[in-house]
């Protein structure tokens, strides 16, 4: 049974969705039709399409669910514990330091490799 009903309102929220999809294209198609009125009214159409379209999403299931989701994300970031100024920049700096020791390191492994091909092994032929 709660299978079906989950079914039947995953159906809804589609049927939802496609209507609020459907409102915005009609406000979207009302917008460039109404080109003889004026900028306000024609954002006004748009503009009310478009709340229309929140809306309708809003109060679907799914819409609830997303705003359930949002809030609870809001939440989890709000307990994030940014780093201070001073602990970016010294994070910023150590990180710089390990990218030039490990370039100069590539560097040199380079040059050694570079040195044993060309003048150790070439050279013997």
């Amino acid at each position: 049974m709660s299978q079906q009903t989950a079914s039947q309102t995953e159906e809804k929220s589609s049927w939802v969705s496609i209507l609020a999809a459907l409102v915005v294209v009609a406000a979207l198609v009302l917008y460039y039709t109404l080109v003889d009125q004026s900028l306000l009214v024609r954002l006004g159409v748009l503009f009310g399409g478009i709340a229309a379209a929140v809306l309708i999403v809003t109060i679907s299931p799914g819409g609830r669910r997303f705003i359930t989701y949002a809030k609870d994300s809001w939440y989890e970031v709000k307990k994030v514990v940014w780093p201070s100024r001073k602990e970016t920049t010294q994070m910023t700096l150590v990180v710089f330091g390990f990218v030039l020791i490990t370039s100069l390191f590539l560097w040199i492994a380079d040059k050694l490799i570079e040195w044993l091909v060309f003048s150790v092994f070439l050279d013997w032929t």
